[in-house]
């Protein structure tokens, strides 16, 4: 009982729902580990563990009534102080939205809440999920970073206190802490998603993902998370996808990985490069090198052009009565956002599908691209989080990418393995990623 903190979110709604231990039980070993650790982790910003506790109680009550259980029922998730959820603050990160408390749950924590689970508490965002860090250190060294901006729910995850946690990312946000921390880490095509009730700063980059302890974990939130919003702009209309079956079924044949080591390869650190080295080697059979398509060249500065234009006018308010009480980094963001012309922001939003359609050339032969997801383990100090150089293309064309933590750097160190699939076909890439844990464990 005492190591039921380190169950995955499968295996814990499965013990609840068999009896074999209660929601309050789970909920209280998640405690128990966030006030061990978070003294040194600090990965979260809102935890109240009564309010835990009487959510697992209700869930205990509401399964011994009988009553059909959610997927997730009785499983704690920390969730992004970026995400609203009505019984607790939600801050973004700056003191301009200290004591913010919103009416309403963002639709992902409404769909949790559907399917069961215990919303433990409020994650560390960086300020307003752009570069400046939180209090967040990583919890495999706290002198390194853990990656940002969903760094409170990597570390979170990572420390053995929830087994799952809600993230964001619309550059590296969350591949980026998941590599840093070691933990799965799935971010889901564009529109696969609802986004209301999340902090917004890019209409046409913004996406949700999640953290935790296995690719079966990532398929099964996949489930509860995907379900249509017709408020979501960004959603069509669709059945639910059974991620979960798709991601355990075995391929009808072995997959083949395209190898894209993007112009940034040269950026490696020399430990990522080798361990990425012997993965390939060992993966060889299934491996073929693919070389980027001409058009995607550019596609850095295009996005960094949509993303500073969008965060200038999202913080617009924020930046015109407290631009004091920002960062530099996030005020130099905002005043180069402010500076970009209506031809140039155009002009990159237009990349976006010529883009998305050159790369849609190899899932012709292949069935995921395989690429680094970081240029190598944290960097040593907190003053950063570190590049989300490996990241930006395949969020600025929608596509799925999955972190697998399956290299370590000299230091010991995770070191995260990117796969990246076609968009929409999310359930086949969650099973690629499946197949290819295995095919190294």
């Amino acid at each position: 009982m005492e190591h039921l903190n380190l169950l995955t979110a499968r295996q814990a709604a499965q013990g609840i729902r068999d009896g074999l231990f209660s929601s309050e039980d789970l909920v209280q070993a998640c405690s128990g580990q966030i006030q061990a650790r978070e003294p040194t982790i600090q990965a979260w910003t809102y935890f109240d563990p009564n309010h835990a506790l009487l959510q697992a109680r209700r869930a205990d009550e509401w399964r011994a009534a009988g009553k059909p259980l959610g997927l997730l029922h009785g499983v704690p998730v920390g969730v992004k102080d970026i995400i609203d959820t009505g019984d607790m603050p939600t801050e973004d990160g700056t003191p301009l939205h200290a004591g913010r408390a919103p009416w309403h749950d963002a639709k992902v924590v409404e769909l949790l809440r559907v399917a069961g689970a215990i919303v433990m508490g409020k994650t560390v965002t960086t300020e307003l999920a752009t570069y400046s860090p939180g209090k967040t250190r990583n919890p495999h060294n706290p002198e390194h970073t853990p990656g940002g901006s969903s760094s409170g729910s990597a570390a979170a995850v990572a420390a053995g206190m929830v087994p799952l946690a809600l993230g964001t990312q619309t550059n590296g946000s969350l591949i980026r802490p998941a590599a840093y921390c070691g933990v799965f880490g799935f971010k889901p095509s564009r529109g696969m998603v609802s986004r209301q009730g999340i902090l917004r700063q890019s209409e046409r980059l913004d996406q949700v993902g999640w953290l935790a302890r296995s690719v079966e974990d990532l398929a099964l939130l996949g489930e509860v998370l995907s379900a249509y919003d017709a408020d979501e702009p960004g959603m069509v209309p669709r059945t639910s996808v059974p991620m979960l079956r798709a991601c355990e079924e075995e391929p009808p044949l072995p997959p083949k990985l395209a190898l894209v080591k993007t112009p940034w390869w040269p950026q490696l650190d020399a430990d990522a490069r080798e361990g990425f080295g012997e993965l390939v080697d060992h993966l060889s059979a299934h491996v073929g090198e693919f070389e980027l398509p001409e058009s995607t060249a550019k596609a850095l500065d295009w996005h960094l052009t949509i993303m500073e234009a969008d965060l200038a006018a999202s913080y617009e308010a924020d930046y015109e009565r407290g631009a004091d009480k920002m960062s530099a980094s996030l005020r130099a963001q905002l005043e180069r956002g402010r500076a970009i012309t209506a031809f140039d922001y155009l002009r990159a939003l237009a990349r976006i599908p010529v883009v998305s359609e050159a790369l849609d050339e190899v899932f012709d032969r292949y069935d995921a691209i395989l690429t680094p997801a970081v240029a190598g383990a944290a960097p040593h100090g907190l003053e950063s989080t570190g590049s989300p150089l490996f990241c930006t293309l395949w969020t600025f064309c929608g596509m799925p990418a999955i972190n697998l933590p399956l290299l370590h750097a000299g230091n010991g160190l995770p070191v995260g393995v990117q796969l990246v699939g076609r968009v929409g076909d999310d359930a086949r890439l969650l099973r690629t990623a499946r197949w290819l844990v295995a095919a190294v464990a």
